[in-house]
């Protein structure tokens, strides 16, 4: 008999019992446990098991909050949003329960490695029930998957069966590394990215330096994280400090933190997840100023680029923001998809209509070019 269990701690499951639902994932149990430790502020976390004979076998990670329905728009639609909250306040925000993370990129179900391909989909609908029996628990009514990736059919067609709207979220971008010198991925872009991205290398850039601990430079780093995020049409959640500093320290090795450094004065960091199968960009910060004239974006895109050709990491994945720049600089993307239900027919109804809006793709042509790759 399958026992279906959610949790408000990852510290209710065993460490290896989750991680074997997820194996080789570095936003592994322990990333998680950091980041419920860090105290992010709006999201509280779930946690989905299904458990038989006492052994975990299959597991997801999930959040609730206030969404705004405004989050993945940009440009010109994002002002228009916003004159209406000055209007009214309150109108684009809904309570929300998503089987996802805020800090992670796609919503991965995990399954134990004894659980066959066969088995998998049946699974997967016990998880979503579980859901949603835990969103109506809360008094939640709109039920939500942040990002089902496309590399997952069984995830997605399980989502459509049970009735959930979709609309395409954002597209992951990935570098495939087959290079073997940064000179020969340079070769591999177009003709002007290439001349434009050599004649930045040829200039005087920052002293890079890679870290493991930030607790001397967190203040600086954390003002550079909120003139960053200030210049964001895509905020979602604020990271805390203890972010940063627990992802750092629980995660061990495959954690660093990438400082960026014009003489004494810090301009940039960037944190990244690694081990020897892939390099994933989680969050660059910057100077405006400097940025401007040290290209400190570029000089980062490489730096990482440099280190997984020397170190034969395979994978660069690189986020979700920046399309026109990870367009020119070589990347594919990943597809993810949004699926939504709302219990109550008329809002769910009035959701539908309210996509066709906010779709992400309506208001960033390269957002719009880089989902069009992924169909």
């Amino acid at each position: 008999m399958i026992t279906a269990q959610a949790f408000s701690t990852i510290e209710a499951i065993e460490r290896c019992a989750w991680n074997d639902c997820f194996p080789a994932e570095l936003e592994d149990w322990d990333y998680y446990r950091a980041v419920e430790k860090a105290g992010i502020a709006d999201f509280q976390w779930r946690y989905l098991t299904l458990e038989e004979d006492g052994r975990v076998i299959a597991a997801a990670v999930a959040f609730t909050t206030v969404y705004s329905l405004d989050t993945t728009v940009q440009g010109l639609a994002k002002r228009v949003t916003e004159r209406l909250r000055r209007w009214l306040p309150g109108l684009l925000d809904i309570h929300l329960y998503a089987l996802g993370s805020p800090v992670a990129e796609q919503c991965h179900v995990g399954t134990a490695r004894s659980v066959t391909e066969a088995q998998r989909p049946a699974l997967l609908r016990q998880l979503l029930t579980l859901a949603r029996s835990d969103a109506n628990q809360a008094g939640i009514g709109l039920l939500a998957v942040k990002d089902a990736p496309s590399n997952d059919p069984q995830w997605l067609d399980v989502c459509r069966e049970a009735g959930l709207q979709d609309m395409p979220g954002l597209p992951s971008a990935v570098l495939p590394i087959a290079f073997g010198s940064l000179d020969a991925y340079l070769g591999s872009l177009g003709k002007s990215t290439r001349k434009d991205l050599r004649r930045k290398l040829r200039a005087k850039g920052p002293r890079i330096e890679w870290r493991r601990s930030v607790d001397d430079v967190l203040p600086t780093m954390m003002r550079l994280y909120e003139a960053t995020l200030a210049r964001s049409d895509l905020e979602f959640e604020r990271l805390s400090p203890a972010y940063f500093t627990n992802i750092l320290e629980h995660l061990d090795d495959r954690a660093a933190c990438v400082l960026y450094w014009v003489d004494e004065q810090l301009v940039a960091f960037n944190l990244v997840l690694l081990d020897e199968q892939r390099l994933v960009d989680k969050f660059f910060a910057h100077d405006l100023d400097q940025t401007r004239e040290y290209n400190l974006y570029f000089r980062s895109w490489l730096a990482n680029v440099d280190y997984c050709i020397e170190h034969k990491i395979p994978l660069y994945e690189c986020g979700q923001a920046g399309y026109a720049s990870k367009l020119r600089l070589g990347c594919s993307f990943e597809g993810n998809t949004l699926f939504f239900h709302h219990r109550n027919r008329l809002l769910n109804a009035l959701l539908k209509v309210v996509k066709l809006f906010i779709r992400p793709d309506r208001s960033d042509p390269a957002m719009a070019a880089a989902i069009s790759e992924t169909r």
